[in-house]
């Protein structure tokens, strides 16, 4: 995979390939939910797969598409990018941002606070 990120409609089509393991263009086209024409899909499929995220088979006249990436991989290299392009390299900037304008509950905010203990504990405990 190279260093491309994912636009809109190409994170649409990997979150639906992401949940449903493979698809053929049709398959995708039909499962998106948006009116988009087949080549358009077909695009999006090719560049998808010039990026490294996917990979193809032939399977009859068309081709079944394959996540090469896992969704978990690619929302970490996502928001390592979110974060050090809008946030200056900081995750703090990024909570602080998280709870100054998105209404994080105060029930929210302790199950982060108990995440952030554990991680620390976890951390102290493998130095």
């Amino acid at each position: 995979m190279d260093d491309a990120s994912l636009g809109e409609r190409e994170l649409d089509v990997m979150t639906w390939l992401w949940a449903n393991a493979s698809g053929t263009v049709a398959e995708v086209k039909d499962g998106l939910g948006v009116p988009l024409a087949y080549t358009t899909v077909l695009t999006i499929l090719r560049n998808l797969e010039t990026k490294g995220f996917l990979r193809r088979e032939g399977e009859g006249r068309a081709h079944r598409y394959f996540p090469r990436v896992k969704q978990k991989a690619a929302r970490r290299r996502a928001l390592r990018q979110l974060i050090d392009t809008l946030f200056l390299g900081s995750p703090e900037a990024l909570l602080s941002h998280l709870v100054d304008d998105h209404d994080v509950s105060p029930d929210e905010l302790r199950r982060m606070a108990k995440r952030l203990s554990e991680q620390e504990k976890t951390k102290r405990g493998q130095k």
